[in-house]
């Protein structure tokens, strides 16, 4: 079954494989800066296909910060962050927002707090090879 999203105005949208109907979807409330500053739950499925598409490329930007080893897909229109995606050993891993998700019940989520706080660069990218969606396609101008 795939999950949809997008931010508010619709530019950046994205379609996830690989969750089971009615399977519960793990919600995670990042304790960073910026999570805290945007309201950032994150979800993903380590077996999973991600597809983000992006409309109007003049209305994406791309934010990093800390270890400036993740980019936050931010429409420049609405100010969603409705996905992020960072490269680790040449491949693109990515997770989404499940404030982004379209017609998933309420109940399906399961919500825990997590912290990166502390954690070093390779012990990061490597959780995000284990944890984060494997095989993502970013396409820009496509419908």
């Amino acid at each position: 079954m795939d999950l949809h999203g997008s931010c508010h105005c619709g530019n950046i949208r994205f379609s996830l494989a690989g969750f089971a109907p009615e399977a519960p979807i793990p919600a995670r409330a990042c304790t960073c800066s910026f999570c805290q500053k945007h309201g950032g739950v994150w979800t993903s499925h380590p077996q999973g296909r991600l597809r983000i598409r992006i409309a109007a490329a003049a209305d994406h930007g791309v934010y990093r910060f800390g270890t400036g080893t993740a980019d936050f897909h931010v429409c420049r229109r609405c100010g969603s962050v409705p996905a992020v995606t960072s490269e680790v050993d040449g491949r693109l891993f990515g997770v989404v927002s499940v404030r982004a998700l379209e017609g998933v019940a309420p109940e399906r989520l399961q919500y825990a707090q997590v912290s990166f706080e502390g954690e070093a660069i390779g012990d990061r990218l490597a959780r995000r090879a284990r944890g984060w969606i494997p095989d993502v396609d970013v396409l820009v101008g496509e419908a």
